[in-house]
């Protein structure tokens, strides 16, 4: 942890990849080549084959040297991971205009096999689903034996900025998705894959919710929500608790926001004042209390919440996220 001038503990700073030096790391083309597969590779090999694929080529990446397989799939037999964002209806169309005014399939998808038959793609929905629109009967894709880079789908998107509400959901259908290969395993070992513990909670609430107000909460739940040292099955109920605690407090929020609508008072910013106004944290110095016990604090203030009190013009200096923000 790094301590700030105001004597608040913050969480350092995420390294980033140092430039290196050009053309030091990895394979040159010709050691590239890979004529024979074996281990997890050759399982996959066979599995290919056995849904009906064809295999076009094989080689290693040339990166770190992992065997990867280009493919020719069954389109049928290809889905989305059940854990990234939803599909956008839009976009979809779009590509199949294009693909279709092209004639051509340019862009293979990514896809890794799937915990009983078939394949998944942790990055190619769009294109996927652009391609059953257009008809298609089958799909390019690059397979990766090493089912694991499904999980990290969130640092391999990046060509779409996700909301807080995509990220969220997606943090959460990843999470169930650990949970289903293998609940015995810490959750502070996939911190790279779900990037803040916070966007586990905020996606509980959004699964119940799809219209909670989180960006007025995530600079809370973000301070406060750490990944733990305990089993992804264990840390699950303690985001479900802060989920529901924070879901509380979202409610008696709203009764306040009311109540001062009911009095006339007009902003886009509303429900960021009645948190401000709630929010412990503003006068902690040092060490903050538990995430859990912030928000018990928080909605038991917003229970008090004194709308009388307030006037037209302490609204006029609040910032942060519009209150339909997201």
């Amino acid at each position: 942890m790094v301590t700030a001038k105001s004597g608040i503990k913050r969480a350092p700073a995420k390294r980033r990849a140092m430039k290196a030096k050009a053309e030091t790391r990895g394979l040159t083309p010709a050691e590239c080549r890979l004529d024979m597969l074996s281990g997890v590779a050759e399982e996959v090999r066979e599995r290919v084959i056995k849904e009906g694929g064809e295999i076009i080529g094989t080689y290693k990446d040339p990166l770190g040297g992992s065997a990867l397989l280009s493919c020719i799939l069954p389109i049928s037999k290809v889905e989305p991971t059940p854990f990234q964002r939803d599909l956008s209806d839009a976009h979809h169309k779009k590509l199949a205009d294009v693909i279709d005014k092209t004639g051509m399939f340019l862009d293979p998808i990514i896809c890794v096999t799937a915990p009983k038959e078939g394949f998944w793609t942790p990055n190619g929905m769009h294109r996927l689903m652009a391609l059953r629109r257009l008809g298609a009967k089958s799909v390019t894709a690059l397979v990766v034996p090493n089912r694991e880079v499904a999980w990290q789908i969130l640092a391999l998107n990046t060509e779409k900025a996700h909301n807080l509400r995509e990220k969220s959901l997606e943090v959460i259908r990843i999470y169930r998705g650990l949970i289903d290969e293998d609940a015995t395993r810490v959750e502070s070992g996939f911190s790279f894959y779900l990037e803040e513990a916070a966007f586990v909670t905020m996606g509980i609430c959004y699964e119940n919710n799809a219209k909670f107000a989180g960006g007025a909460y995530n600079s809370i739940v973000k301070r406060l929500e750490k990944f733990s040292a305990e089993p992804i099955s264990k840390a699950l109920k303690v985001h479900e608790k802060h989920a529901e605690l924070l879901q509380e407090l979202d409610a008696r929020v709203a009764e306040v926001m009311k109540k001062l609508k009911d009095k006339g008072f007009v902003s886009p910013y509303l429900r960021a004042f009645v948190v401000a106004r709630i929010n412990p944290l503003r006068w902690i110095q040092g060490e903050p209390p538990a995430l859990e016990e912030v928000l018990k604090t928080m909605t038991g203030r917003a229970v008090k919440f004194n709308t009388e009190k307030i006037k037209q013009a302490d609204l006029a200096s609040t910032g942060g996220a519009a209150d339909d923000a997201e």
